[in-house]
């Protein structure tokens, strides 16, 4: 059965939910193998062994919102807060930019001081010292006008992950206030805006089964993104899912084969929670089909405050020690970092 779902999505780059939900299913070690193998094929076919790398800068641990599975949220009130001035975060750019990169990404929770005017003076400055970087924002829901003015200040990309594809599990995993329907109007008002535009879930995420991941998969094929960050679920201990099992980092590998194989162009990072949750997450990631990494170049004496999930790998290097050891586990496994802006090569 699989083999037969494996021939057609190699063919067409388009399954059934149905069909997700039994290659999911019904999966295997010669499953996920065949398609480690197709999802690397594709990738080198279009991005070789290059692996682009992102400067992550995460600007604040403040945030309206109150997810359940999210170890910043509003009600949890044993977290240190905290805030980047506007001056730290170009400065963290600019030495980032000293480094090599060339694309950098602000993350933070939706923190109200990061309002238009002081966003668009923090990405026009970042552009206007370093013109031939990208500047990619995962800053959460806003309205389609703060789209639209960011973008003018020279936003290249946005990252805004959906969480799931069904409405019913989005209900169960954000409170009342919190609308599936937003988030999707988010998503094409910044694909309408004319931004390089990122979604992603969780796998594993609570109340979650084979149709919601079929769901998401189904989501991805027709909303084609331009990148998609997918990692395990992993619980935080001032959460309601405090007690949740973790997801899976196998599952999640074969999901970031088969996301590769739906849309091949798609810049798929081997992301943090999957490194926190294997050791050699990160690399596995990319020997599954990823071709991105995003070291950390937040201030060292913040790294431990942007906690999202219990166990976060945080370490204490400065970002040139990060970099040189992330460059050496990625060529030991036969690929390379490049310092360029690494957009999608359609």
């Amino acid at each position: 059965m699989t083999d037969r779902l494996i021939d057609k999505l190699i063919k067409e780059r388009s399954l059934s939910k149905e069909e997700y939900a039994l290659l999911i299913s019904e999966r295997t070690l010669k499953a996920a193998e065949r398609l480690k193998q197709a999802a690397s094929e594709v990738r080198d076919e279009i991005y070789g062994h290059d692996i682009f790398v992102r400067g992550l800068i995460e600007i604040s641990n403040i945030c309206v919102n109150d997810c359940y599975y999210c170890g910043i949220r509003k009600s949890n009130a044993s977290v240190e807060r905290y805030r980047l001035k506007s001056s730290e975060i170009i400065d963290t750019a600019d030495r980032g930019y000293e480094l090599g990169f060339r694309t950098f990404v602000l993350q933070g929770g939706e923190d109200p001081a990061y309002n238009d005017e002081v966003l668009c003076d923090i990405v026009r400055k970042i552009k206007e010292m370093h013109p031939d970087s990208a500047v990619t924002l995962s800053m959460g829901e806003r309205s389609r006008e703060s789209y639209r003015k960011l973008h003018e200040a020279g936003a290249d990309r946005y990252l805004l992950r959906h969480e799931t594809a069904s409405p019913e599990h989005y209900g169960k995993l954000h409170p009342e206030e919190m609308s599936f329907s937003n988030r999707m109007r988010s998503l094409k008002d910044l694909r309408d805006t004319g931004y390089q535009t990122g979604c992603g879930m969780m796998v594993g995420s609570p109340f979650q089964t084979e149709r919601e991941l079929a769901e998401d998969l189904k989501f991805i094929e027709e909303f084609k993104p331009d990148m998609c960050g997918i990692g395990p679920f992993i619980p935080h201990r001032a959460t309601p899912f405090r007690n949740e099992r973790p997801g899976s980092a196998e599952l999640t590998l074969y999901l970031l084969s088969i996301i590769r194989l739906i849309h091949p162009p798609v810049l798929l990072p081997a992301t943090t929670a999957l490194g926190t949750i294997l050791p050699d997450g990160r690399e596995q990631g990319i020997l599954y089909g990823a071709n991105v990494v995003m070291p950390n170049l937040s201030p060292v004496r913040v790294r431990k405050k942007y906690e999202l999930y219990d166990n976060k790998i945080c370490t204490g290097e400065e970002a040139a020690e990060c970099v040189d050891c992330l460059s050496a586990r990625m060529k030991a496994i036969g690929f390379r970092i490049v310092t360029e802006r690494g957009d999608i090569r359609l």
